[in-house]
């Protein structure tokens, strides 16, 4: 174990770069890569130590990929390399990494210096909650005190750990730390930023100690990390803040006035707030996981609601409108105000628009079936048939132009079972998933008033009014509308909060003003699609609860709150 390093001379200004890069998990050299850069970048600024983020040269989270030791040893093959460059006399590094000796797998840290590896820390808190699994891959590390870097002790507590109260800052600061250094994985949900805030507040006026919580940017499978670093004084002010949803490296001067340390110089950046917050962390996860997975392009239907507008207009802000291909796939059931809203819509988005009739395919269907289903009544069944022959009409341009499917299910549905297996199920990712219903209406007016940073799309209006202020309808048999099967979705909404976020009982719902009846059914509902959910495409994580990876139900159980 690499400890506390010799004595160095008093330092009076140390100036850290906080750096919120976007790694890939497994490009270990893609990694190493943004490092060096960020390095040289931190050189060119003068300063003298560069802070990367929990599990950087791995990306996080790199779930069973650490069970394997040759990821293993490429990764600290990297760490050695980066190592090495630190000869030069620029800037120290402080970087996150996987790393196994005699004694176990680690989530680490190390500081490098001069050359070499210098220090190591391994974390001893391992969360096993939610989106987190660390507990089945890592080991728990042992507690160690801080580094002495260039004459100024650096306590380096890692993620997980200050969002407990095991006292690990405390002890840092009892054993010398004089700054803390805090990297992370931390993902995003709404209103993480001022979550974050408070848990690094609390850790400071406990030990007293400034604070530099440096956080991960990109989107990983369901994941997304929204930067966002920022640090603290010991004072308890904001001593600096970095940007939302974008890579960036901020140089941070550090002053020591007695025996404090304080932020005499660091960005304060703009954080956005509810639906904009929304919308980017949309933009951000659908786009890395398009790109990052190799993908040269998407498709997806259209079919005039405000689940499909909304999806092309995250992807042509991700993707650009040359990326983004959109199919009409109308039936008898389709209105003409539905062919006319899938078309202005496209082409507000400037993307490629197809249209493909499904009237033969489902003819076929239903004309293979008719000796089968001879004597029965026609329902479900065939409204299935349509979204069916859609699904596998998408799936054939996937196929054959190697387009990902974009599917466009949102939670609301999602969590009632309304949508179709094998039909408008189809797909790859799905940008909305973890958007309710009155979410996706009011990201849709939101993004037809702002085009957020970054965003390759147009502006203006690029989701018609027309597709925001009709009833919504499936449109699988005449004059259908969504609420002939559903409550009305703002009160759907609410129960579904109540039930997923809140885990709260059907009494407590109930008490809110909600009918009886309709909580008992919402809630079987929900159990009963839960085989459904399990077969979806992933999809960007919004709420603190998201389907898959937060709230993991059983298939078979017959439990109802009764």
């Amino acid at each position: 174990m690499y400890g506390m390093t010799e004595q160095s001379p008093i330092t009076q200004t140390i100036r850290i770069a906080v750096a919120q890069l976007n790694p890939t998990v497994g490009d270990v050299s893609g990694n190493l890569a943004k490092a060096r850069e960020a390095r040289a970048e931190a050189a060119r600024e003068g300063a003298q130590l560069l802070m990367l983020t929990e599990l950087f040269i791995s990306g996080y989270p790199p779930e069973d990929l650490v069970l394997k030791p040759a990821f293993i040893r490429a990764c600290w093959k990297a760490v050695e390399s980066l190592a090495a460059d630190t000869a030069d006399g620029g800037p120290g590094v402080v970087v996150g990494v996987p790393r196994q000796d005699d004694t176990g797998r680690y989530n680490s840290v190390a500081v490098l210096d001069g050359g070499k590896v210098i220090f190591i820390r391994d974390k001893v808190d391992l969360p096993n909650y939610g989106e987190f699994d660390e507990k089945r891959v890592f080991d728990e590390g042992t507690i160690a005190g801080p580094v002495n870097f260039r004459g100024v002790r650096l306590g380096i507590p890692i993620c997980e750990e200050i969002w407990n109260d095991l006292g690990i800052c405390e002890t840092l600061a009892e054993s010398g730390a004089e700054i803390l250094l805090v990297p992370n994985g931390s993902p995003y949900y709404r209103g993480k930023v001022d979550v974050r805030h408070q848990v690094a507040l609390r850790q400071v006026i406990e030990s007293g100690l400034p604070l530099i919580f440096a956080a991960q940017v990109g989107g990983q499978d369901e994941l997304v990390f929204d930067g966002a670093s920022f640090g603290f004084n010991a004072d308890k002010t904001l001593a600096f803040q970095m940007s939302q949803f974008e890579t960036a490296l901020a140089v941070t001067t550090w002053k020591k006035n007695g025996d404090v340390w304080h932020c005499a110089e660091g960005p304060m950046a703009h954080i956005p707030e509810g639906e904009e917050a929304d919308y980017r962390a949309c933009l951000l996860g659908f786009r890395d996981y398009v790109n990052k997975n190799g993908f040269k392009s998407v498709v997806l239907g259209l079919s005039g609601g405000i689940d499909s507008a909304i999806c092309a207009a995250i992807a042509v802000d991700a993707l650009g409108e040359e990326r983004v291909r959109t199919v009409m796939l109308p039936y008898r059931y389709t209105s003409e105000d539905s062919l006319k809203d899938a078309a202005d819509c496209a082409k507000a988005l400037g993307c490629r628009y197809d249209i493909v009739p499904i009237e033969d395919p489902v003819t076929g269907f239903t004309t293979a079936l008719s000796d089968l289903f001879e004597g029965t009544e026609s329902g479900i069944t065939e409204e299935n048939l349509q979204s069916r022959a859609r699904g596998t009409i998408l799936m054939a341009i996937s196929n054959k132009f190697g387009s990902m499917v974009v599917t466009t299910g949102n939670k609301s549905e999602m969590s009632v079972g309304y949508a179709t297996l094998y039909g408008d199920m189809n797909g790859g990712f799905n940008p909305i998933k973890d958007l309710y219903k009155m979410q996706v209406y009011a990201l849709s007016r939101w993004r037809n008033l702002h085009v957020p940073p970054g965003a390759l799309g147009p502006s203006g209006e690029v989701i018609p009014y027309n597709i925001i202020d009709k009833a919504p309808s499936a449109e699988l048999r005449p004059n259908q509308t969504d609420q002939d099967s559903l409550p009305p979705y703002p009160v759907l909404d609410d129960i579904l909060e109540c039930l997923v976020e809140k885990e709260m009982s059907v009494e407590e719902i109930v008490a809110r003003g909600h009918d009886v009846a309709t909580v008992h059914r919402i809630e079987h509902l929900l159990y009963l699609a839960e085989y459904k959910r399990r077969q979806s495409a992933p999809g960007v994580k919004i709420t603190k609860k998201n389907f898959g990876r937060d709230r993991r139900y059983p298939i078979t159980n017959r439990f109802r709150d009764r």
